[in-house]
């Protein structure tokens, strides 16, 4: 065999190695994917917050329409002010609806429920963070590239020579001390 068909068949085989790894790679990014939406359905199906969660979260509702119900009604004062030729800038009525929506937003976030549901999501990123780098470092090993696992393992490996190296040094330190006296 011609080196050159040696070279094209050892290309051929990293090649296919290589399709092998991004398909592996695509299929477990379904099935991470498919598990994210388990994860969410589970999270939001299975999880019946209680009583007084729900009213709380009812509550910060109520408390935040009430919020948007007075700027609105503020909205027609101001224009009705302004219908009348009172001098009223746009700025008061942008301001109006953005510290609305600012006190708005405190009322919401400011209950358990959304404690609750922000926790949840919280829990389900991260579980799937760990499934996602579970899959990339499968990946970038199928692909025939150190891990985190690999670097990590040098790493201390580096460490343990450099240790004994210490220790080798100081050994022949205080051999050559011996001699000398």
């Amino acid at each position: 065999m011609s080196d050159s068909n040696q070279i094209q068949d050892e290309w051929n085989e990293m090649i296919e190695q290589m399709n092998d790894a991004v398909a592996d790679s695509v299929e477990q990014n379904m099935q991470a994917q498919a598990a994210l939406v388990d994860a969410w359905s589970d999270a939001f199906d299975n999880s019946v917050p209680e009583d007084d969660v729900v009213e709380d979260g009812m509550e910060g509702y109520g408390r935040a329409y009430e919020v948007w119900m007075d700027a609105a009604e503020e909205m027609f004062e101001k224009t009705t002010d302004a219908a009348e030729g009172e001098d009223v800038g746009p700025t008061e009525f942008r301001d109006i609806w953005l510290q609305s929506a600012n006190d708005a937003f405190k009322e919401v976030m400011s209950t358990s429920a959304f404690a609750s549901a922000n926790g949840q999501l919280v829990e389900t990123m991260m579980e799937m963070q760990q499934e996602v780098d579970e899959v990339t470092q499968d990946t970038i090993s199928q692909m025939g590239m150190p891990t985190r696992e690999d670097v990590e393992e040098v790493g201390e490996r580096l460490i343990e020579l450099e240790r004994r190296q210490h220790d080798v040094e100081q050994k022949l330190d205080r051999v050559l001390d011996a001699i000398e006296e």
